[in-house]
C-alpha cells in the first residue's frame, strides 16, 4: 500500500465543454458570470401538448468541426459531444503540441448513453448495424481514446447523475496513486428526446413551469429542466504539468463517494453528508476552511431539501457561500457533475463567486448564501456535489493553485 508521502499531487490543466450556454468552456463560463439562461423551448421534437416543454439544448453546435460525416452518422450525439469536449480540453491543455504521455487514460461517464440514437432507430423499418456499438456507455471514452491515440486506461462509467463527477474522482485517484500520469475525464449526455422528457416527466422530476425555471432552493421550485452537453477535463500529475509548462487551473485534493442504500429515487441526507465527510477527510481539510459550495441543486422539491440537510449536518448553522449552476444550464445529467467540477476549479482560478438565477424566496432553513451577480472574492477551497438516482453520491474538494 502506498504511504501518504508516495501520493502525487493532482491538478486540472485543460477544460473543454459544450453546454446550453455555449459551444466551448470559455463561452459557457462567461455566460455563467453574466447570469444568463440556456433554457428554451424544445426543438428536438414536437412537444405538442406535453406539460414539459422546456429543455437546455445546444445552440448551433457543428460536430463536423471534430468528426467526419461518417462518424457523425454512426455515433450517437452523446459521443459527438464527448469527443468534441475532449479535443477542446486537450487543445486547452496544450497536449496536442507535446503529445500525451504513455501513462494516459480516458474515463467518461454517462447516465443515458446512446438513448437518442436508440429512440430514432426504433422508428426505422431496418435496424442500423451500428446501433449496438454506437450506443453503449463506454463508446464515449473508447472513441475519445481512438481519436486521440490513447492506448492505455479506458473506462466508461454509468452512475446516474453522479457519473461525470465520479469519472473525475476516479481519474484523480489513478493519478494520485501514480498509476497514470494524466487522464481525460468527465461526462457526456444527449437526453433531449421524447423518451427521456416523458420518462423523467412522469416520474415527477421535471418542472412544468415555462418561466423562471429551474429554480434550485427556491420555495416555489417544482423540478429540473433536462439538458444536454459534455464537459471533459485533463487531470495531470503536478510534477508533469510543471515540467511541460502547463497552465494550472487548480488542484483536486479530495474525493468522497457513498451510496444511500435507501431508495431508488429518494435521496438520503445521511448518504450525501457521508460523501462530503469522506471527501473532506481525504483532503485533510477542515469544514471551517471551505469557502464555496457548488451545489447539486437540481430544483426538485425533495432533492434540494435533502442536500440542505446534508450540508447542515456537516457545516451546522454556518451561512455557506454557494451557487446552483443548474439554474442556468438545466440538468445535463452526467455532464452536469463534470461541468460543475470544472466551474468549481475556475471559480478558484479567477477568484469569483457566480450568480444563481430564478430565486425569489429561498426555502425555509436554507443556509446557503446565493448571489444575484458575480463578485470577486478571496476563495481558496471549494467543494462540488453530484448526486444521482440509486442514492449514488460524489463529492470533490478543490484548492486554488
Amino acid at each position: 500500500m502506498l504511504s501518504y508521502q508516495d501520493m502525487r499531487r493532482v491538478v486540472i490543466t485543460g477544460i473543454g465543454a459544450l453546454t446550453p450556454l455555449g459551444n466551448s468552456f470559455p463561452e459557457s463560463w462567461e455566460a455563467l458570470k453574466m447570469g444568463l439562461s440556456g433554457i428554451g423551448g424544445i426543438t428536438r421534437f414536437d412537444a405538442g401538448q406535453s406539460p414539459w416543454r422546456l429543455a437546455g439544448e445546444l445552440k448551433n453546435f457543428d460536430p463536423s468541426l471534430f468528426l467526419t460525416k461518417k462518424e457523425m452518422n454512426r455515433l450517437d450525439p452523446f459521443v459527438h459531444y464527448a469527443v468534441s469536449a475532449a479535443i477542446m480540453a486537450a487543445d486547452d491543455a496544450g497536449i496536442f503540441e507535446k503529445g500525451l504521455c504513455c501513462d494516459s487514460g480516458v474515463i467518461i461517464g454517462s447516465s443515458r448513453g446512446g438513448i437518442t440514437m436508440i429512440e430514432k432507430d426504433l422508428k426505422r423499418k431496418r435496424t442500423s448495424p451500428f446501433l449496438m456499438p454506437a450506443t453503449t456507455i463506454n463508446m464515449a471514452a473508447s472513441y475519445v481514446a481512438q481519436k486521440l491515440g490513447i492506448k492505455g486506461y479506458c473506462l466508461g462509467i454509468s452512475n446516474a447523475c453522479a457519473s461525470g463527477a465520479n469519472a473525475i474522482g476516479e481519474a484523480y485517484r489513478l493519478v494520485r496513486s501514480g498509476i497514470l500520469k494524466s487522464v481525460l475525464a468527465g461526462g457526456a449526455e444527449a437526453p433531449v428526446c421524447r423518451v427521456c422528457i416523458e420518462g423523467y416527466g412522469v416520474s415527477g422530476a421535471l418542472s412544468k413551469r415555462v418561466s423562471q425555471t429551474p429554480s434550485p432552493f427556491d420555495k416555489k421550485r417544482d423540478g429540473f429542466v433536462l439538458a444536454e452537453g459534455s464537459c471533459i477535463v485533463l487531470i495531470e500529475d503536478l510534477e508533469m504539468a510543471i515540467k511541460r509548462g502547463a497552465r494550472i487551473y487548480g488542484e483536486i485534493v479530495g474525493y468522497g463517494n457513498s451510496v444511500d442504500a435507501f431508495h431508488m429515487t429518494r435521496p438520503s441526507a445521511e448518504g450525501e453528508s457521508m460523501a462530503i465527510k469522506n471527501a473532506l477527510k481525504e483532503a485533510g481539510i477542515r469544514r471551517e476552511d471551505i469557502d464555496l459550495i457548488v451545489t447539486h441543486g437540481t430544483g426538485t422539491e425533495i432533492g434540494d431539501l435533502v442536500e440542505m440537510m446534508a450540508l447542515r449536518a456537516i457545516f451546522g448553522d454556518r451561512l455557506l457561500q454557494a451557487v446552483a449552476i443548474k439554474s442556468m444550464t438545466g440538468h445535463m445529467l452526467a455532464a452536469s457533475g463534470a461541468f460543475e467540477a470544472a466551474v468549481t476549479v475556475m471559480c478558484l482560478y479567477e477568484k469569483v463567486l457566480l450568480p444563481t438565477i430564478n430565486i425569489s424566496v429561498l426555502e425555509d432553513g436554507c443556509n446557503l448564501r446565493m448571489f444575484k451577480e458575480s463578485k470577486n472574492s478571496e476563495i481558496n477551497i471549494a467543494i462540488s456535489n453530484a448526486f444521482g438516482f440509486g442514492g449514488v453520491n460524489s463529492v470533490l474538494v478543490m484548492k486554488g493553485y
